[in-house]
């Protein structure tokens, strides 16, 4: 095949795909997906993967909520995600005597119910330079209506100290004590707090409702009323001895949302809009790699047996057979139940170990239709050996059906690959869609209401099958002609 017919071949080619809508809709999904993934370190969180299972590097975000557009669709609206540091306006602070008092503005506007998730302070640098004066910190907040709720009283302060409201029990007893308090006017001891009231109860809420005509702390736990207006977070921390040094540079004060980021949070925190980036990666490479090894050996091996044909090409058939018998997908689960987890790559090799019989009965029937044309009998005749009359006069013209069969096998490989993963018995070192699954079929999150978690992975494996079918089918239609006839 000469050089000239080939270029002036994918010419023709290119001029007969631009008039294919389904495929040049599919090379643009494309392109955004390739985009997407090559700049998922950029637009989203640098190494994700090795971060994806540290439950610590999560602890700042707020756990199983919807995306901050969620609120467009919703008359009763959720908190967002907020972060304060000592440079942001809501912030002031204020030295008397031996206290350092900081106080953050924070507004609930009309119509946003609940309040924040919880309320984490963090970033302290304390230096300890005398066991004697150990600062404290103590922590209040002013609601709308005047009332100081007392959070955290005279609680040794350290570089370690880590305040979290909503998460700490002991800070949820305060709470449970000030919520008594104010709906009945009894004082109780943290003894009287019944503990599995603040365990499996959201304690903040209460904080941020309405206790107007309130009879009980169980009524406004049950069924907590908004509060809207700015309250007002007030930490105090008192340093009895200059010689025990306190920074404040680095101090965060979060006020987890009810609603964060692109797309939500999981059980951990976890920003999932990272996992849905990163998890392109993984299924676009395997999908891609896996049809297009795929498709090498089984052109190369139909191909190779129908030349050869007599006795070579009965048994190669009985090997193809054999293979085809086998069931894949058990034989994946059973050999990654057995070695508990596996990696990207043993699955590559299985899905392509297991994949390549079907393409290479279709290359082989192709093959024995061009291997009784002229040019090859010219060929043998002037002495051209086997493999240059299957590499350089048979495989090139099977090319066409080989491009149309890695963009229809890429759906596959990646639903195998997400299959795998949704079982558990996927690569714990990296992120992907089948992973993220599989995370919220453990978590019952489809029971729970967690459509966010559950609907954009699958979206996502649909969207990659999709782009590749659109390209497979229009290619389809545009080769599959030339090759009948040949």
């Amino acid at each position: 095949m000469r050089w000239v017919d080939i270029k002036e071949g994918f010419k023709e080619f290119l001029d007969e795909f631009k008039r294919e809508k389904t495929g040049i809709a599919g090379v643009v999904l494309l392109v955004i997906l390739v985009l997407v993934a090559l700049t998922a370190p950029q637009t989203t969180i640098p190494d994700l993967p090795t971060k994806w299972r540290n439950s610590q590097y999560w602890e700042e975000n707020p756990k199983n909520v919807p995306p901050t557009w969620y609120n467009m669709f919703t008359s009763q609206k959720l908190m967002p995600h907020l972060v304060y540091t000592l440079n942001d306006p809501d912030v002031n602070v204020v030295t008397q005597d031996k206290d350092t008092i900081i106080t953050v503005n924070y507004n609930v506007p009309e119509n946003y119910y609940y309040g924040p998730q919880g309320i984490i302070i963090n970033g302290f640098n304390v230096t300890l330079n005398s066991p004697i004066g150990v600062p404290t910190i103590s922590v209040y907040l002013i609601r709308p209506d005047g009332d100081k709720v007392l959070l955290v009283k005279d609680k040794e302060l350290s570089s370690d100290v880590t305040i979290a409201v909503g998460r700490d029990s002991e800070i949820s007893k305060m709470i449970y004590m000030w919520l008594v308090y104010k709906t009945t006017g009894q004082n109780i001891t943290p003894l009287d707090v019944p503990l599995q009231t603040i365990l499996i109860n959201d304690m903040i809420a209460p904080l941020f409702a309405d206790l107007t005509g309130a009879t009980g702390p169980d009524e406004v736990i049950e069924n907590p009323k908004p509060l809207w207006g700015t309250y007002k977070l007030e930490i105090v921390i008192h340093q009895p001895r200059p010689v025990n040094e306190v920074n404040y540079d680095n101090i965060k004060i979060t006020f987890l949302g009810r609603t964060y980021g692109t797309m939500g949070t999981d059980y951990l925190g976890r920003d999932l809009w990272a996992g849905l980036i990163w998890g392109s990666r993984v299924s676009i490479t395997i999908g891609i790699l896996v049809s297009i090894l795929q498709t090498i050996i089984g052109l190369i091996y139909g191909v190779t047996s129908a030349y050869l044909g007599g006795n070579a090409d009965e048994f190669m058939m009985r090997i193809n057979e054999i293979f085809a018998s086998i069931p894949s997908l058990p034989i994946l689960i059973l050999i990654g139940a057995t070695a508990g987890h596996i990696t990207l790559w043993f699955i590559v090799a299985l899905l392509v170990i297991f994949g390549w019989m079907g393409i290479a009965r279709i290359s082989r029937s192709m093959a024995l239709q061009i291997k009784e044309q002229t040019y090859i009998e010219a060929a043998k005749a002037l002495g051209a050996g086997n493999g240059r009359i299957i590499f350089k006069h048979i495989l090139p013209q099977l090319l066409p059906y080989a491009f149309a069969v890695i963009a229809l096998s890429v759906p596959g490989a990646v639903i195998a690959e997400a299959s795998l993963s949704f079982l558990g018995i996927g690569d714990p070192t990296a992120v992907t869609w089948g992973q993220i699954l599989n995370a919220a079929q453990n978590q019952a999150a489809t029971t729970k209401g967690y459509w966010w978690w559950v609907i954009p992975p699958g979206l996502g494996i649909a969207v990659v099958g999709l782009t590749f079918v659109l390209i497979g089918t229009a290619l389809d239609k545009i080769l599959n002609p030339r090759l009948r006839r040949l």
